[in-house]
């Protein structure tokens, strides 16, 4: 076993020899699990590697972190399958029926696409599955009753704990769960699983497993997983503002991030620094840039980072601020996002078939807030401001002229009275 393995190798260089493919494989995960063995087959010959989803919620910007991993595989030549465990989805307390899970793979297989056509990989070698076609099947099927008749009901619970929702009644299928993915294997006929570090249990009960019906033990490579935007640190398709969405324009997804925790000088748990190491800096990798946050001269101006650990490290002594983090990550998400929205722009039919309730939904009203006295006295400030020095002030955002103009100390200087006709 490996931990924290990375490398130097710049994506964009395209790996010929089996280190340099196994460089590439393995850079910056989290763990891998028979790494010698994954090296004697690229000796021999590309690997075939398979990651798995259910076609439940909707792919945000999280699914950058494996789709970018995949490019990386493709990029070194491997042969990548792609598996819709749409019957997964279905059992998911049944919520989607068939007809939709349907729409919902073929959108998945078109953002997926649109993802790895960003990060600028060939796709000759990567395929699409559905578990559907043939996880239904009689092998398939005898083999679920063979492993069943070896595994103990303990044992697939602990394998399960991590993915399997938890409930005061689990039904019988999370304990089925982790046969099922240790089959899945199998029955694609690869070499190695890839997922995040959560299925590590997952992992460990089919290698020990899969021997014992006769089938060979697979290798793993595991990735980080990231948190979320929201303070408690969790990514998920059901929380919105915990992640940016596809079809999020850039003025939500710069409402988002500004809104989103980071608490100064902390790098654990922090989102917007996870989306800056797994995801952007390995953009500007391959586009061959540096992160450059756009400050204006009088807060500190341009500041430019080369590699992630300079920006971790800036932020961890407290000489980046989270508000120049946010004013540097806004910009580089929404030039990810933009062609993917564009994209479902284009074909919105595969997105409205996929998310119907999306489709009919109604756009909620606006609440009738209370008028907030500071903000408006910022607003009128900031108005005369820039009228009375436009070649100063026109181009200056409102934050930094309210810093600038000092408008908090003004407003606290304030009577009573004269706070009340900002009302």
């Amino acid at each position: 076993q490996q931990r924290d393995h990375s490398s130097t190798m710049s994506s964009s260089s395209i790996p010929t020899t089996p280190q340099e493919k196994y460089a590439l494989m393995t850079k910056n995960l989290q763990e891998i699990i028979g790494g010698q063995e994954i090296e004697a087959v690229l000796k021999e010959r590309d690997a075939k590697i398979y990651w798995g989803t259910a076609t439940t919620g909707s792919p945000h910007l999280g699914y950058f972190v494996p789709i970018i991993k995949i490019a990386d595989f493709l990029l070194a030549s491997q042969h990548v399958t792609i598996l819709f465990a749409d019957i997964h989805a279905f059992l998911d307390n049944m919520k989607s029926s068939w007809e939709l899970l349907d729409h919902r793979v073929r959108y998945y297989e078109f953002i997926i696409k649109e993802m790895l056509k960003v990060m600028g990989v060939p796709l000759e070698k990567l395929r699409f599955v559905r578990g559907s076609e043939f996880q239904l099947s009689q092998e398939y099927t005898l083999d679920v009753y063979k492993m069943s008749s070896i595994v103990t009901a303990s044992t697939a619970k602990h394998a399960g704990a991590e993915v399997v929702k938890k409930s005061d009644s689990p039904v019988l299928s999370g304990l089925l769960y982790p046969l099922l993915q240790g089959l899945d294997e199998q029955y694609l006929g690869v070499d190695i699983q890839f997922g995040g570090v959560d299925q590590r249990k997952l992992f460990a009960f089919a290698r020990d497993n899969l021997p014992k019906i006769g089938y060979q033990k697979r290798a793993y490579l595991m990735n980080h997983l990231i948190p979320g935007l929201t303070q408690d640190g969790k990514m998920s398709s059901s929380i919105p503002n915990s992640k940016i969405d596809f079809t999020d324009s850039d003025k939500q997804i710069k409402k988002k991030i500004s809104a989103a925790f980071a608490a100064p000088g902390q790098v654990e748990g922090n989102g917007l620094l996870a989306i800056m190491r797994f995801i952007i800096f390995r953009k500007l990798e391959q586009e061959g840039r540096d992160f450059v946050i756009d400050r204006p001269e009088e807060f500190g101006g341009m500041i430019v980072f080369k590699t992630y650990e300079e920006l971790e490290q800036a932020y961890a002594q407290n000489t980046l601020s989270p508000q120049d983090l946010k004013l540097g990550v806004i910009p580089e998400v929404q030039n990810l996002v933009r062609p993917l929205r564009e994209a479902i722009q284009t074909n919105q039919a595969i997105f409205d078939s996929a998310y119907p309730d999306t489709k009919k939904s109604k756009p909620k009203k606006d609440k009738v807030e209370k008028a907030n006295p500071f903000v408006t006295f910022c607003n009128q400030q900031v108005k005369e401001a820039r009228e009375q020095n436009p070649d100063e002030y026109t181009d200056m955002a409102d934050k930094f002229l309210v810093r600038k103009l000092n408008l908090g100390r003004k407003f606290a200087q304030l009577s009573d009275e004269e706070k009340k006709q900002y009302l």
